[in-house]
């Protein structure tokens, strides 16, 4: 039985996708993205990974053997987590005609380019996360369409609940992938669980818990009224749905989905949450650490892939390499 796999990572982002795998027992190889905080990011997760920080546009077979050594088939896994913007109802330019969001929008089209690695690489599982936007019709029948003719014949669309495999927030996110998955679930922390055992912002430990940024007066005179589940502001997503933001956690329950825009209020202190705290919701451990401006820290944290799902993802694919 095997204990280590090959790992290739795809807008690997600030690594937290890698991190649950890295903690499944899987090695991250080499994380490709072209965002220069995630770069120094994901270099300072995982020293011992080779990184391209440059369009996946620009990145084939040749580029990854030339670097790495590794060619065809050496990769166990890819896994890749490209934009959700052009499919998420959260933006209010998301093209209305659903294929345009795949072969017309700029970063739409960096969803093929993943599916173009991956037949390249020809690992033995490939797991491509997304939101859920992706489940249409159009766009799902074209995504597996593209899969097949890089010799992928069977493609499942897993939806998975990130709550359900212990991150203390909601997140649904589909993973299309060669693997039906069907990870071992378990309970989250409540958002006072995982907010446990951290000093006031500022103690000078763990990483990326500085004092985060100041409500203006109006703000901070609306917060003192303020309920748990009640948020500050609103904005206006996809079709004209009007979507909450600097939402007061209750400390009971766990958190609302984590987003790059999202900004919580602490369920007991009338102040924003640190970077640190807003990790801890996603799972992440604190010996994990986000490099950048604290709002490109911010925006890496509620992009990643929470760290507990990718580790029940990656103990399921493990499971599945050790049966073949």
């Amino acid at each position: 039985m095997r204990n280590s796999f090959e790992l290739l990572d795809l807008f690997s982002g600030a690594g937290g996708f890698a991190r649950g795998f890295e903690e499944a027992g899987f090695k991250p190889v080499l994380g490709v993205d072209n965002f220069p905080p995630a770069a120094k990011t994901y270099k300072a997760n995982f020293p011992g990974a080779y990184f391209i920080a440059d369009d996946i546009k620009e990145v084939d077979l040749a580029v990854i053997k030339d670097l790495t050594g590794y060619t065809r088939g050496d990769f166990d896994v890819v896994i890749a987590s490209p934009p959700c913007e052009p499919f998420t109802g959260a933006n209010p330019r998301r093209m209305k005609n659903p294929l345009d969001r795949l072969y017309k929008d700029p970063a739409g089209q960096l969803f093929l380019h993943a599916i173009r690695l991956i037949g390249e690489v020809k690992p033995k599982v490939f797991v491509i996360e997304n939101v859920a936007g992706i489940l249409e019709k159009p766009i799902q029948a074209a995504i597996r369409d593209e899969l097949k003719r890089q010799g992928y014949e069977k493609v499942y669309f897993n939806t998975l609940k990130a709550e359900d495999y212990g991150t203390p927030s909601h997140r649904t996110r589909v993973f299309v992938s060669n693997l039906r998955l069907k990870p071992a679930r378990r309970r989250p922390p409540t958002v006072m669980e995982a907010l446990k055992g951290l000093p006031e912002p500022g103690a000078g430990y763990p990483a990326n818990h500085d004092p985060p940024p100041q409500l203006s007066k109006r703000y901070a005179r609306r917060l003192a009224r303020l309920r748990w589940g009640d948020s500050l502001i609103t904005y206006t997503g996809a079709g004209g749905r009007r979507l909450p933001n600097y939402i007061k956690l209750h400390p009971n329950r766990i958190a609302p989905t984590v987003m790059g825009s999202s900004r919580f209020i602490h369920p007991i202190h009338p102040r924003l949450l640190t970077v640190r705290e807003q990790a801890r919701l996603m799972g992440f451990p604190d010996y994990h650490i986000f490099l950048g401006s604290r709002d490109a820290q911010y925006d890496m944290v509620g992009e990643a892939v929470p760290p507990p799902l990718a580790m029940a993802i990656a103990e399921s694919i493990i499971h599945a390499l050790n049966e073949v």
